[in-house]
């Protein structure tokens, strides 16, 4: 997917694919806004693993939007070690989805999720 979207303006989605409900929500969501032309999902692991193009790619976007399922933060703390600082966070628990281990994502968590990231779009 083009991350060229919303006027031509680079937006990626760093998302957190953890292993709780949360972790699967953030990515579930970058993946749908993905889909609808909303941004482009992207490497946080190439992020995290301090591949040069990939940094240098996401260091160059227009908006970055970094998704965590919850305040523990895994992938603001890549983005951040990578020296990617300009970047919006979202912390899903604090759209008051609470975390847990259930990874069947329910259709009203998936709306709140979409709902939280969307406002910094």
């Amino acid at each position: 997917m083009d991350p060229s979207c919303c006027g031509g303006k680079t937006v990626l989605l760093m998302a957190c694919s953890g292993g709780s409900n949360v972790g699967q929500l953030a990515n579930e969501v970058a993946r749908q806004l993905t889909l609808d032309g909303n941004g482009a999902m992207f490497c946080l692991a190439g992020v995290g693993g301090h591949v040069e193009g990939i940094v240098a790619k996401t260091k160059d976007a227009d908006q970055v939007i970094v998704i965590d399922g919850c305040s523990v933060a895994c992938a603001k703390k890549c983005m951040d070690l990578a020296g990617c600082t300009d970047y919006t966070w979202v912390d899903l628990t604090e759209a008051g989805i609470e975390k847990n281990s259930n990874l069947e994502l329910q259709p009203e968590q998936i709306a709140t999720a979409r709902a939280a990231v969307e406002a910094v779009l």
